[in-house]
């Protein structure tokens, strides 16, 4: 009988990017080359501080009455245990053998008892447009997913879940005449309607990848397979 296999948001985040890559970092641990995103997570711990203070007063936060959301930061005992990389929001399903979980940055709860998923962004450009942004590129699809994720583990774990969810887009600023050891930023909060309607069966999909003798072709579309292809293909030609 097979054991349960433990996974995590980006394994399916992967598997939807890319099989092959996804099936070389978690059975064969070949990750890519990445840097510590230090100043991201600094931006994370600070804005977690101050929602955090507001959670412990159950008072909305100053930014809810400018974009008019009706919630205040959700308190909840396990709270830092969602938060942990290491820990996380977790679902096990016996019948289909995995142990799925992902930390989120933070929730919220709305008038109608329902939580709201929250995943905060860092990123320094001149002007910020999230509606282009969203359709030039791939990775706010992923960002999207992340919530849709998030939002299925909460549901998974017995919560009622809004529709709605958000992303608290932390923009810094460049061009400021002075730096004076500050570094200022415009904060933006998006709210995107998500559905987690796709999420297990993508689950159910990585988990059958993971344990079957598969092994997917290189993604036409994956930059790290076209590199990996692109350097094998020149070793063979220098070494012969």
């Amino acid at each position: 009988m097979s054991e349960i296999l433990k996974i995590s948001r980006s394994t399916v985040e992967k598997y939807i990017s890319c099989k092959r890559c996804c099936l070389l970092e978690k059975n064969y641990k070949i990750k890519p080359p990445s840097l510590p995103f230090t100043l991201n997570i600094a931006v994370d711990n600070l804005c977690k501080n101050e929602f955090d203070y507001y959670r412990n007063l159950q008072l909305p936060h100053p930014i809810f009455a400018e974009y008019g959301v009706d919630a205040v930061p959700f308190k909840h005992k396990d709270l830092d245990i969602w938060r942990s990389n290491f820990k996380g929001l977790r679902y096990i399903s016996h019948q289909h053998k995995y142990d799925f979980g992902g930390a989120i940055d933070d929730v919220w709860v709305n008038s109608n008892g329902e939580l709201v998923v929250v995943d905060v962004k860092a990123t320094s450009r001149n002007t910020f447009d999230w509606d282009e942004t969203f359709q030039k590129y791939d990775y706010p699809k992923a960002y999207k997913r992340q919530l849709e994720m998030y939002q299925w583990l909460f549901e998974k774990n017995g919560f009622k879940v809004s529709k709605e969810a958000y992303l608290l887009y932390f923009n810094g600023k460049k061009n400021e005449k002075f730096f004076n050891n500050s570094l200022q930023f415009d904060a933006h909060l998006i709210k995107l309607d998500c559905s987690s309607a796709w999420v297990e069966e993508k689950i159910i999909e990585t988990v059958k990848l993971l344990r079957s003798d598969t092994f997917p072709k290189p993604s036409q579309d994956c930059q790290l397979c076209s590199y990996l292809q692109k350097r094998w293909l020149l070793s063979k030609k220098i070494n012969t």
